[in-house]
C-alpha cells in the first residue's frame, strides 16, 4: 500500500483540529477544586488525547484509503462523533451543566461504538486501534458521573 502523506497528515491535522475547537473554555482552577474521586494530574489529559487524536486521524486515513463502499457512512459518523466529541468540552467546562455532559458522553459513547463496529468490517484494525478512545471515553464518563454527583 502506497501511503499518501499529505493525506494522511491531513487527516491527523483536522482530527487535532476538531477535536480541540473548544480548549479555550477549559478552566483548570474550576476544574482541580472539584470533588473528583482521585486526582489524575493535569498533565496528563493532553497526553492521552494527542495519542488518541494521533490513532483516530490514521484511522480516518485508513478508512479513507480503503476501496469499502460504506467507507463514506463511516466516514461521516467519524466526523459526527469528533464534533460530538469537541462539543462536551464547552458544556463540561464553560457552562458547568455536568449531568447534561455526562448524557452527552453516554451519546458519545453510543456512537463511538457503532463508529467502531463500522470500522471493523471495512478495516479490522482501525477498530481495534480505536479501543482505547473508547476506553478513555468510559473513563470520563465515570469521572464524569462523579463529578456531577458530588458538585452538583
Amino acid at each position: 500500500m502506497q501511503i499518501n502523506y499529505k493525506r494522511l497528515l491531513f487527516d491527523i491535522f483536522i482530527t487535532f483540529l476538531i477535536g480541540n475547537l473548544f480548549l479555550f473554555t477549559i478552566d483548570t482552577y474550576f476544574y482541580d477544586h472539584l470533588i473528583k474521586p482521585f486526582s489524575v494530574p493535569s498533565f496528563v489529559f493532553p497526553i492521552v488525547w494527542s495519542f488518541l487524536y494521533l490513532v483516530m486521524g490514521i484511522s480516518l486515513y485508513l478508512i479513507e484509503e480503503s476501496s469499502s463502499p460504506d467507507k463514506k457512512s463511516a466516514i461521516f459518523l467519524y466526523y459526527f462523533q469528533l464534533i460530538v466529541n469537541s462539543l462536551w468540552v464547552p458544556i463540561f467546562f464553560y457552562f458547568k451543566w455536568f449531568l447534561f455532559a455526562f448524557i452527552w458522553l453516554i451519546f458519545l459513547l453510543y456512537l463511538v461504538c457503532i463508529l467502531l463496529y463500522k470500522f471493523y468490517f471495512i478495516q479490522k484494525i482501525t477498530s481495534y486501534i480505536n479501543i482505547p478512545y473508547l476506553l478513555w471515553l468510559l473513563f470520563a464518563s465515570y469521572l464524569n458521573f462523579y463529578i456531577y454527583y458530588f458538585n452538583g
